[in-house]
């Protein structure tokens, strides 16, 4: 990668593999919108699927996009008709603007609009560059207390605390996360949050297992090479109920049968993870239980409440961070978010200027 100067670097991805470090104009905040000078962005699985294959689904890389879409920064410069933010406020910012005026934005549903834009996804600039303009209203100022980093990972966070609302976990709750990557440690973190007595994480990796105990799961499971069926009356053993909720967050087609057979009849199964476009899934296992199957897309009207968790102290994401990079090591830190090289969980990029 070229040596960085210092007036808009970004990672930009051109094509597949092909991820460059160039220097873009400064962008100017519009009416109602905020420059923002960008401190840290943590990388996703989805940014090292589009830097490896080019697209997620439908969604193509057809033309240069710079990557990135969980950060947090300073605001810079204000547009017109901004009134809740001043210059030097620190911000996490919520990647996915929706139009607010169609039928799902006003029913609450916003990560529903067909019209929402949504950083780093194509045809969409993501926010790996030193400024980045944003919608004002969807800027989240940080206390004190709360630092960058932590601003950058209340969007994992926010996915998470989405699909506990959706999984209907509430005090009491048993439950049954399936993988133990980010997002499935962030889902174990809000469930315990929100009043989940018990809660088993499992995964293939006894690495990752370890973490997840760590940080606070009541039982793991290593899946690998286990039959779905065996592994639910495992579970159930481990929790010593069935779960009433459990959140799949890995995509594998094992990982979704272990879960519906293992949710309690009547109970909530919830798909995060995104494996293959067709899957063979127990239906009418989950039919003849009534067993809930609901899929979750990104979120919506969860950064607050992901912010408070955060700020009082509920929940503890720091332990996500495995590895630091700058903006200028870009490569070498998709590489390490690709491998998972040193038992990476979530690498975070720093994109302010070195002093």
């Amino acid at each position: 990668m070229p040596a960085a100067t210092d007036t808009n670097l970004s990672a930009v991805l051109y094509s597949v593999k092909n991820l460059r470090l160039e220097e873009r104009p400064i962008p100017q905040p519009g009416p109602n919108e905020v420059q923002i000078e960008i401190q840290e962005v943590g990388i996703c699985g989805s940014d090292v699927h589009y830097w490896q294959r080019g697209c997620i689904g439908d969604f193509v890389v057809k033309a240069p996009m710079v990557l990135g879409h969980e950060p947090s920064g300073i605001v810079s410069a204000l547009g017109d008709g901004v009134k809740h933010l001043k210059i030097g406020d620190r911000v996490a910012i919520e990647p996915g603007v929706p139009c607010r005026m169609c039928d799902w934005c006003k029913e609450g549903k916003y990560n529903l609009c067909p019209d929402i834009t949504f950083s780093a996804t194509p045809p969409y600039h993501g926010t790996l560059t030193r400024y980045y303009v944003h919608a004002a209203d969807f800027c989240h100022k940080l206390p004190d207390n709360v630092s960058f980093e932590e601003g950058a990972l209340l969007e994992p966070l926010s996915v998470g605390l989405h699909a506990c609302r959706r999984a209907n976990i509430t005090l009491g709750s048993h439950v049954l996360v399936c993988g133990a990557g980010p997002i499935g440690l962030v889902s174990m973190l809000c469930a315990k949050a929100m009043g989940a007595s018990k809660v088993v994480v499992t995964d293939i990796s006894d690495s990752r297992l370890k973490v997840a105990r760590d940080m606070g799961a009541d039982g793991t499971i290593n899946v690998g090479g286990k039959e779905p069926k065996a592994l639910a009356a495992e579970v159930i053993a481990l929790l010593e109920r069935a779960p009433n909720s459990s959140i799949e967050c890995s995509g594998a087609d094992a990982s979704i049968q272990l879960g519906i057979y293992a949710t309690k009849a009547g109970g909530t199964f919830v798909l995060v993870g995104m494996g293959a476009a067709e899957v063979k899934l127990p239906l009418i296992n989950a039919l003849v239980r009534e067993v809930d199957v609901r899929g979750i897309f990104r979120y919506a009207n969860c950064y607050p409440t992901a912010l408070e968790m955060v700020a009082t102290g509920r929940v503890n994401v720091k332990p996500l961070i495995t590895h630091r990079y700058t903006l200028e090591d870009s490569l070498d830190a998709f590489e390490t978010a690709r491998t998972g090289a040193g038992g990476a969980i979530k690498v975070m990029i720093h994109c302010g200027r070195q002093a």
